[in-house]
């Protein structure tokens, strides 16, 4: 087995204006709009929680105060929840949260890209391999996406990528890579390749937001140039990375729910109420309502 440095933190840039959703948005980070009743973020946490990690650095921008506020007791609640006798609630609010001591919070200061937001964790994260999470994205199956991605690196070590499949015409939309020698669980990545022309693309795998990577691209990230958007991409990063260092694709095949948009939130917020006992006959019977008018 590959001897390799356990995945100890996880890096979320939540610095993002979330424009697609205003004017929900104006004062309330996109980060903290709820699917159902938790926090699109929250998801993302108790995924790299399942995972086994164990520091979670937020990359924040202005007016994100109300995601570390989240991730705090509060006391006030708290004792309100335990002399009604809310202990079921008090359970919930106790559970979600990171051990003390194990949030940081960044400023990213200006919106120069995904990088830029991987590099401001830099003196936070060290010299140790981290998970990278996009908050937008929330993860469904009978394990975590992180948990699979982290068992495959144990096994491979290097940077590992989740990857899902999307139909081959859609493939210019997203981060592809290219298909090598298959792994128990996934597969070597020959190439990546971001938003290539329509009918160019080495695969239909698409990178879905979950990463694993060496600290090398620290390195590489403080001296990358501007890319796609005016932007410092994190993917021309990883493919200087991938001259030295192996990349390897954890195949996830569960559902991928891109809450950045709005009909991949609203679907989530279906999913999840329809997974919900004590929601699910009121939620299924105004659906089919709904939709025998569509």
């Amino acid at each position: 087995m590959t001897m390799t440095r356990k995945i100890r933190k996880a890096v979320l840039p939540v610095a993002g204006l979330g424009t697609r959703f205003l004017p929900a948005t104006k004062a309330v980070p996109k980060e903290m709009l709820t699917v159902v009743d938790k926090p699109v973020v929250q998801y993302v946490v108790e995924e790299a929680m399942e995972a086994g990690i164990e520091h979670f650095v937020f990359v924040t921008g202005r007016n994100k105060g109300v995601i570390e506020d989240h991730f705090d007791i509060q006391v006030e609640l708290e004792a309100t929840l335990r002399e009604r006798g809310k202990t079921a609630e008090l359970k919930s609010l106790e559970e979600m949260l990171p051990a003390a001591g194990a949030t940081s919070f960044t400023r990213q200061q200006e919106p120069l890209g995904l990088g830029h937001a991987v590099w401001c964790a830099r003196d936070i994260v060290g010299d140790e391999p981290f998970a990278l999470l996009l908050p937008d994205m929330i993860m469904r199956d009978s394990i975590g996406c992180l948990s699979g991605m982290v068992e495959l690196y144990g096994k491979v070590g290097g940077n590992v990528v989740a990857v899902g499949e999307c139909e081959p015409d859609q493939a210019h939309k997203y981060g592809i890579v290219g298909k090598g020698e298959d792994l128990d669980g996934g597969f070597r990545i020959t190439e990546m390749v971001e938003k290539p022309p329509m009918g160019t693309a080495p695969s239909n795998h698409f990178i879905n937001g979950r990463y694993i990577l060496q600290p090398g691209i620290f390195d590489i990230l403080t001296h990358q140039e501007r890319g796609a958007g005016n932007e410092i991409q994190v993917t021309d990063a990883m493919l200087k990375l991938a001259e030295t260092q192996a990349f390897s694709a954890y195949r996830f095949d569960g559902e991928t729910y891109d809450c950045g948009s709005k009909e991949g939130f609203i679907l989530a917020n279906v999913a999840y109420a329809l997974d919900r006992a004590d929601i699910k006959p009121l939620v299924a019977n105004g659906l089919k309502g709904l939709l025998s008018r569509a």
